[in-house]
């Protein structure tokens, strides 16, 4: 038996605010500040994003081919840390996203790629599109990482997982409101990693009901595994006819 985790991309691995906000710049040829959530308010001169704005951005997303696969990593070489401590300790990991598509390839194809480039091999990709709470069902998560609150609290709710928000800001509100629900936080990918490894150290000691978590953390004996880069395999040959 496996621990089963699910990680959001972006806001998570990616840096989706800063690829937005270089997209904007181009799209509508003037700066814009990093708050690009948008206000139909503002005034545009002052470089915030209206709504119109945001649309002009996301159409011209959708009109680029590949976007998806030059967005930058927040921590790059924690992806390929990630990754060891899965090979590691035989976890199963599912990475979760909504994004929309842009022209070129799929998004699953484009996630996928994005992902193995920083050194995560064959990663599980899922475009879901729907509530967390259904797909940690679905998945029979036992930890989700995600940077919406919303989606956390979707989580804790609707299954039995556990959820950790990724907080990138310095929000005492927005941590407090999430501890007060159960759910963890952390600051930078590393830290979820961490969090991870200490787990891994930690639940194989306790006793009583989690006593059945041992196997989860102890690959077995003898068992022979693929390198730690799966595409450096050689094909196996075709079989001749004699």
């Amino acid at each position: 038996m496996s621990l089963r985790i699910g990680f959001d991309v972006d806001g998570v691995l990616a840096d989706f605010r800063t690829a937005f906000r270089e997209a904007a710049v181009k799209c509508l040829r003037r700066e814009v500040r990093e708050d690009t959530d948008g206000d139909a308010g503002s005034d545009q001169t002052a470089g915030v994003l209206t709504i119109k704005d945001v649309r002009r951005v996301w159409e011209y997303i959708g009109k680029t081919p590949n976007w998806w696969m030059e967005v930058p990593a927040f921590e790059p070489e924690q992806i390929a840390r990630l990754y060891g401590l899965t090979r590691a300790t035989g976890w199963e990991v599912f990475f979760l996203t909504r994004r929309p598509p842009s022209a070129g390839d799929s998004v699953q194809f484009q996630t996928q790629w994005w992902i193995e480039r920083f050194g995560f091999y064959l990663p599980a990709v899922l475009t879901v599109p729907g509530s967390r709470g259904e797909i940690a069902n679905g998945l029979r998560l036992d930890l989700l990482i995600d940077d919406q609150m919303i989606n956390c609290v979707e989580v804790v709710s609707a299954s039995t997982a556990k959820a950790v928000l990724m907080l990138r800001s310095l929000d005492s509100v927005a941590r407090e409101h999430a501890t007060n629900r159960g759910i963890g936080v952390v600051h930078r990918l590393s830290e979820a990693v961490t969090l991870l490894e200490r787990l891994n150290e930690v639940l194989p000691q306790k006793r009583g009901r989690m006593l059945r978590l041992v196997d989860w953390f102890s690959p077995p004996g003898g068992t022979k595994t693929l390198p730690d880069n799966p595409r450096a395999v050689r094909p196996i040959p075709p079989i001749l006819d004699a």
